[in-house]
């Protein structure tokens, strides 16, 4: 009798060793990629659009593995803006860019005092990567005062021998490859772990209006058509690296398309039977295919996360100048009116999709309003780790909605967006209040004489009117009033989130907040 005991209460044991470890494992914080593309719109993916002109296959595998969220937006309608956001978890009009964007020679964005999402993980043990486009400014070193005339643009004359400042390195990135900005602005060099990889040895440029890059020094490393790939490659050797090594990592792939210049190498010309965007399109498509691939094929990175978005809206470069994509029937802002540059949805509204096996149920959808400045509040949830004040002010964690938990009242109490022309709106629930006449961009109405006769705010709702057709600023009086006044708090107390108040940098008021006048 004392031997069946025995036998039934160490079977109990390992019964609950098991269940704890199978708990503990499922709780480990995972490998988090985030893979970020560059001016691709929500209706380029054709997951989110029944009426796209081509397929994009691996990122609708991807949406058919976890889930697709169909309200994500970023903070901004352009690059540099969106991916201070997704760095800090903080707007990117309380600091000095209260508009537009950086090229290659900008000075750094973020403070060295600010927390990143790279420095949140790598103190908590992760490795952490960065390989792609950074766009958030960083110090050359200079040959003394010397200065370069680049097509009527005087530039200092960067010394490439040294070491760049203040750049991924210094905000929480172990490793980090790739350009300093958009490929279409010089200096056309790759900077590795602070350090440009060749010294440039000619001088580029290119005026072709799809394939448009500005004058400036170029590297004999540096291939433009080959840029894409060549992140691609080297994602797939991080991750294999640190699959080898065991260590949980943060990779941050910024990608460079299909951001212009539009040059998909010869493999992708006609392959969507469109355009060259088109072609660029698929092209980004595949890579995602080729990163995604290298996780699931092996088991020691089951524990991984992976998030799929981009960082504004598509181009209007998309289709310069020809009607290619609406002869397709294509439409990369989906139902949505505008593109990047514009407060409208089109601008901001963003395909994303996140994977988690296990995790995260497999072809699931979210309606959830998500904004990506919640990445630092999801990971800090993810790590169990307590943000600071002065950190993360608008990043809200968005990890039960990744989860598919049901939430007492939508997570986000509101998101504020931001035009390239430093135009603000504000989101609640299904109402959008646009602060300007106008589209804050590229997109009609932009010109003074298009607003004169227009209402001075625009408020949409959603729900009823997603192609934001209808203003009803006059019709809600009332509702106008109480996102004024929401948007006004936000931005006097520095923050979106509970917590105790924070300071913008820059200015306490300057043009674009006219409205807080009132």
């Amino acid at each position: 009798m004392k031997k069946k005991n025995r036998f039934f209460t160490r079977l109990w044991l390992v019964v609950v060793a098991a269940a704890l470890t199978s708990t503990s494992q499922a709780d480990d914080p995972p490998n988090l990629v985030i893979i970020l593309a560059d001016d691709l719109g929500i209706g380029d993916v054709s997951a989110y659009n029944e009426r796209s002109a081509w397929k994009t296959p691996h990122i609708d595998r991807l949406a058919s593995r976890g889930r697709m969220f169909n309200d994500a937006h970023t903070n901004a309608a352009l690059c540099t803006p969106t991916r201070y956001g997704i760095l800090t978890g903080r707007y990117s009009w309380r600091t000095v860019l209260k508009k537009s964007g950086y090229d290659g020679y900008s000075e750094p964005l973020i403070a060295n005092s600010r927390l990143t999402i790279a420095e949140l993980f790598k103190n908590a043990g992760y490795h952490t990567g960065l390989i792609g486009k950074w766009h958030l400014g960083w110090n050359w070193q200079y040959h003394g005062d010397d200065e370069v005339d680049y097509d009527g643009k005087v530039r200092r004359v960067i010394d490439f021998r040294k070491r760049i400042r203040n750049g991924p390195e210094n905000h929480g990135f172990i490793y980090s490859f790739g350009t300093m900005a958009s490929l279409s602005s010089p200096p056309f060099v790759y900077v590795e772990n602070s350090r440009p990889t060749a010294l440039p040895d000619s001088v580029s440029v290119n005026y072709d209006e799809k394939a448009f890059w500005r004058k400036g020094p170029k590297a004999p490393d540096f291939d433009h058509v080959d840029t894409l790939s060549n992140i691609a490659r080297r994602s797939v050797s991080y991750i294999e690296d640190r699959a080898q090594d065991g260590k949980p990592f943060f990779l941050y792939c910024a990608l460079t398309a299909p951001h212009a210049p539009i040059i998909p190498p010869t493999e992708y010309i006609g392959k969507s039977n469109t355009n060259a965007y088109g072609d660029f399109v698929l092209m980004v498509d595949d890579i995602v295919g080729q990163i995604v691939s290298v996780i699931e094929d092996d088991d020691r990175l089951e524990n991984t996360l992976v998030v799929f978005t981009s960082d504004n809206g598509q181009s209007p470069r998309a289709d310069f100048d020809d009607d290619e994509l609406p002869l397709a029937g294509h439409n990369g802002s989906y139902i949505y009116r505008g593109k990047k540059f514009d407060i409208y949805e089109g601008g901001h509204r963003v395909p994303f999709v996140a994977v988690w096996p296990g995790r995260i149920a497999p072809g699931s959808e979210s309606d959830e309003t998500i904004c990506t400045t919640d990445f630092m509040a999801t990971a800090a949830a993810l790590l169990d780790k307590e943000l600071p004040d002065d950190a993360a002010e608008d990043s809200y964690n968005i990890l039960p909605a990744l989860l598919g938990e049901e939430t007492a009242s939508p997570i986000r109490e509101a998101t504020v967006l931001h035009s390239s022309g430093g135009r603000f709106a504000i989101r609640q629930g299904d109402w959008k209040l646009i602060l300007w006449p106008g589209s804050g961009g590229w997109a009609y109405p932009s010109e003074p004489e298009e607003m004169e006769s227009l209402p001075r705010f625009q408020l949409y709702n959603l729900k009823d009117d997603p192609a934001e057709s209808e203003n009803l600023e006059s019709a809600y009086p009332e509702k106008v009033d109480a996102l004024k006044r929401l948007l006004t708090k936000y931005v006097d107390e520095g923050r979106s989130t509970p917590g105790a108040p924070q300071r913008n940098d820059g200015p306490v008021r300057w043009p674009e907040l006219e409205w807080m006048e009132d």
